[in-house]
């Protein structure tokens, strides 16, 4: 597939056209996503640089125009790989992306594009991760849901609505001497040490740390780490964006000895007051697996659950992809992956993570 190569893109919906943007597109396309309902941190233009330049990955946004004007979008990413096939996704390696359109019949057209494209591109298969149903039949996985913290100008309104099983949690961890600092580039060794370690126990390969360094140069004013630590040593990090009013919770991750101290009461009370406090109306905490763990500990901060709605696409016809951890293989390379020493999976991590959409 070339980025050049519209010829696959016949679609329509009324009289907007469906073609391949181009690199001079980038700020009426950003400017697209904050005037349109769904449009999110994830959709930025700049995600396709990021994805280019650290990982490799052919980065194809399609865009919907009529009369010349932008009516809808569909950021997609090539993930070629001998071990898990050719992966055209929306969006690989965050929480979801999928079609942000004016109207459902402009969503369908990317869509339909978009499985053209990976029908024409030999892609195995078209991965559309999105936070509303796509009105096309197509295959889709509810396994995902989002965990949504709506937010006050006040903290304190959160706070008190709290359980107060759930303030005394809080109170209780920072008796332990715990404290958060927040920050930007000067914060990305102590973010990457501390992902390491959890990714590594978690069976997880990590992608390397120009990725994370090539995502806050390239959204400095819309990025935060934030960093819980006891005294002079990190327990528990975090990787937030923020666009639209909305902030995205990337990554998190913590060390086992913030297991032990409750350090995520810490970490994630002091996000969600920084937000309010920076006037945001939403914290996205992030996607979790239904009915998992994660998604009972995001309860606690009286988070809601939206539905996502993974789409995906077969030109061959054949089933839906199984690379989830649900997979008997998928829970063997994890086990396999935490016996591994730490000095092999800094070195193997990154060049498997960065083909793991």
């Amino acid at each position: 597939m070339h980025a050049t190569d519209t010829s696959a893109l016949p679609e329509t919906a009324g009289t907007a056209a469906v073609e391949i943007s181009q690199r001079a597109d980038a700020a009426e396309w950003n400017a697209f996503l904050a005037r349109t309902p769904g449009g999110s941190f994830y959709h930025l233009f700049e995600w396709g640089d990021v994805n280019r330049s650290e990982l490799g990955h052919e980065f194809m946004p399609l865009v919907a125009r009529s009369g010349g004007n932008i009516v809808g979008v569909l950021p997609l990413v090539f993930v070629r790989s001998r071990i898990f096939g050719r992966i055209l996704c929306s969006m690989p390696f965050v929480n979801y992306g999928g079609p942000c359109a004016e109207t459902p019949s402009v969503a369908v057209a990317l869509t339909r594009a978009a499985m053209d494209a990976a029908k024409s591109g030999g892609a195995d298969y078209l991965e559309l991760r999105c936070t509303s149903k796509l009105d096309v039949d197509i295959p889709v996985s509810m396994r995902k849901v989002s965990m949504t913290v709506e937010l006050a100008p006040d903290p304190d309104v959160l706070w008190n609505a709290f359980t107060s099983k759930h303030r005394k949690n809080v109170k209780r961890a920072y008796k332990d001497e715990l404290a958060t600092k927040v920050g930007g580039q000067e914060l990305l060794p102590t973010f990457y040490s501390i992902m390491e370690e959890s990714w590594r126990s978690l069976g997880t390969p990590l992608y390397k740390r120009s990725y994370f360094e090539r995502i806050v140069a390239t959204f400095p004013e819309s990025t935060r780490i934030f960093i819980c630590h006891r005294k002079d040593e990190p327990l528990a990090a975090a990787f937030c964006g923020y666009h639209n009013g909305i902030v995205e919770g990337l990554w998190a991750g913590g060390t086992v000895a913030s297991r032990k101290l409750d350090a995520n009461y810490v970490l994630y009370w002091e996000m969600i007051r920084d937000s309010c406090q920076r006037g945001f109306q939403r914290f996205h905490l992030g996607r979790s697996t239904a009915d998992s763990g994660g998604e009972v500990f995001k309860q606690k901060w009286n988070a809601t659950a939206s539905q996502l709605y993974w789409h995906f696409y077969r030109p061959d016809g054949g089933a839906m992809p199984e690379l989830n951890v649900a997979n008997p293989r998928y829970q063997l390379a994890t086990r396999i992956w935490r016996k591994l020493p730490a000095a092999v999976t800094r070195v193997v991590g990154p060049p498997l993570a960065r083909i793991i959409p």
